[in-house]
């Protein structure tokens, strides 16, 4: 059984593109990335557990009106999210879950709420979650996704590919706007992951995680359903 081991925070040192970190106090300076060509390693942050990233995740995503008069906008949110979700599992292992509460990240229907009185259309909250004293040692990543369905659907499935990057474990920003993960994104939608956007994560599944929270695949396709 798990519990929420830290509070959710505000990090200022960070560009204010809908990101919210839960992180005990300030990231580990030994974790801290230096610059390398092709990627921006050194713009993402860790927590001071570690970095929280996994090689494989639970996912749940909202449900879809089945008939009514939401039920074509909500479907065409739910194409869109489910693209971008597409291209994030050519790089890690999702297994998707019915269940809200067992998730890993839930990805949610909704306009973020004001964040400093700024309004945007996708945001992701990460949590740290560990389990009761007396258990060996872990620590899970819980992260909730808001993706606003008033949008384009282009619109929302780079909102998408971008807060679920945060959700996999980017937690920061690339300084180029035509990157998937750009703190400033350009006039046009982004619907792929660059390339740098690529090696920026392949890097970061090299690094060492939060204790215990790589369980083998057998664990995580018990606890995922």
């Amino acid at each position: 059984m798990l519990r929420r081991l830290s509070r959710r925070l505000n990090r200022a040192s960070l560009p204010a593109c809908g990101l919210v970190l839960a992180l005990a106090l300030f990231p580990a300076r030994a974790l801290t990335a230096e610059a390398a060509a092709g990627d921006y390693r050194q713009r993402l942050v860790p927590t001071s557990h570690g970095w929280p990233k996994r090689q494989s995740w639970c996912v749940w995503i909202e449900p879809a009106a089945a008939d009514g008069p939401a039920a074509r906008w909500d479907q065409l949110w739910l194409q869109a999210v489910e693209a971008a979700l597409a291209s994030w599992a050519e790089l890690v292992t999702i297994h998707r879950s019915e269940s809200r509460e067992s998730a890993q990240v839930q990805i949610l229907r909704r306009r973020p709420p004001l964040q400093r009185g700024r309004a945007s259309h996708g945001r992701a909250e990460l949590a740290l979650a560990t389990n009761k004293p007396g258990d060996p040692p872990k620590i899970e990543p819980r992260v909730v996704v808001s993706i606003s369905p008033g949008q384009r659907p282009d619109a929302i499935q780079a909102t998408a590919l971008h807060e679920l990057g945060h959700a996999f474990g980017m937690w920061g920003h690339s300084d180029q706007p035509q990157d998937a993960m750009a703190g400033v994104p350009g006039p046009t939608p982004v619907l792929q992951l660059t390339a740098r956007d690529r090696a920026t994560f392949i890097w970061l599944q090299q690094q060492p995680g939060l204790p215990g929270s790589d369980a083998t695949s057998a664990g995580d396709q018990v606890g995922c359903h």
